[in-house]
């Protein structure tokens, strides 16, 4: 495979962006299989956002010949109080749930957890304190948004601890990539603003698409970056279940949760149905088909995304249509690693929690 073959690679959908695409090209020139990782809290139920569109950017990353990890922010997710700062809990649903979960989509991934990274690790501590003597408070706040924080909540000082410490992870695992949803571009552009006057390795990032939640898009509110914390307040999220599609789900579920889902007629901007359409339907499928009554025009087949959306736009789709058609292959899709997962004790757990 060549450099532009792996660069169309990293770049295709779900990517957003990648900072820079000159500096993609010279990593692939110098290095044939780079480092990249992406790190996850350990917090609730998988869905369709943070396993399935995050593992297909993976999947790719492997395909253009990176070395991809998964990295499991147990430490990240105490501070950020998942799971109620159960440390056993956090390492159980770590082990016992994610990284089952992603080595089953993305074949080849390697996963490492924060607390073994850290362990006996005082170079890593020195390096977190150099950064952290390279930012002021007020730059470090800014980035609180990446955990789902704002400064009009009462924070504890373990929380402004977390943007530095991601940082400082890219350097502690010698990372060429970093890669994450659009929600972590704040720490990435710190990263690459500050590592330079550290002489540190500075990496491109790698920003993938926030895959819209089922409920009507919400305001912006979190920082001053309006457009960016619209697209993170309305990102699907397990902590709004009845807005999120899990990979658990019956297809019963996900016919319930799909009808329920904010679709206006003619509206395309971030309808979370065509965004299902063409993020994973379409990444599935080299065409799909919209089933309806012959006296609304019969079944309607679709070899392109942008045909489809041309279609809605201009009132020739009914959302009830669209959606039971999008249900359909939703439940085809999460066959697979809904069956994986069936009976097993700890996803029993989870939702119980």
């Amino acid at each position: 495979m060549d450099i532009d073959e792996k660069v169309e690679l990293v770049k295709r959908p779900p990517t957003e962006e990648v900072v820079t695409e000159g500096d993609l090209r010279s990593l692939f020139e110098r290095e044939a299989h780079p480092k990249h990782y992406v790190g996850l809290e350990i917090s609730g139920l998988l869905h369709l956002g943070s396993l399935i569109i995050l593992g297909y950017k993976v999947n790719d990353m492997i395909k253009a010949g990176m070395r991809c990890k998964i990295y499991l922010a147990d430490y990240h997710s105490y501070i950020n109080n998942k799971w109620g700062g159960d440390w056993e809990k956090i390492r159980e649903v770590a082990k016992g749930y994610y990284a089952d979960a992603f080595t089953f989509c993305c074949p080849g991934v390697e996963i490492e957890y924060g607390s073994e990274l850290y362990h006996n690790n005082d170079e890593y501590w020195r390096d977190m304190i150099r950064f952290s003597k390279q930012i002021t408070l007020a730059r470090d706040t800014r980035c609180l948004t990446i955990m789902g924080r704002s400064t009009k909540e009462k924070l504890d000082v373990a929380q402004y601890l977390y943007p530095p410490m991601q940082a400082t992870d890219i350097k502690a695992m010698d990372l060429d990539v970093v890669h994450a949803g659009l929600d972590q571009r704040k720490v990435h552009m710190l990263a690459r603003e500050v590592f330079p006057s550290l002489k540190w390795k500075v990496p491109v990032a790698v920003h993938h698409h926030l895959l819209a939640g089922l409920a009507q898009p919400g305001q912006a509110g979190l920082d001053e970056d309006g457009a960016l914390d619209k697209t993170i307040s309305s990102k699907m999220s397990k902590s709004k279940p009845d807005s999120a599609i899990f990979i658990h789900d019956s297809p019963e579920e996900i016919t319930r949760k799909t009808g329920k889902a904010w679709c206006p007629e003619r509206v395309v901007e971030a309808n979370p149905v065509l965004e299902f359409t063409r993020y994973i339907v379409f990444h599935e499928r080299s065409s799909f088909t919209v089933e309806r009554p012959e006296k609304y025009g019969g079944n309607a087949t679709y070899a392109a995304y942008a045909e489809l959306e041309r279609d809605y736009s201009e009132g020739k789709l009914h959302p009830t249509d669209l959606k039971k058609s999008v249900s359909r292959e939703l439940a085809e899709i999460l066959a697979p690693v809904r069956d994986h997962f069936k009976g097993r004790e700890i996803i029993q757990q989870i939702q119980a929690a």
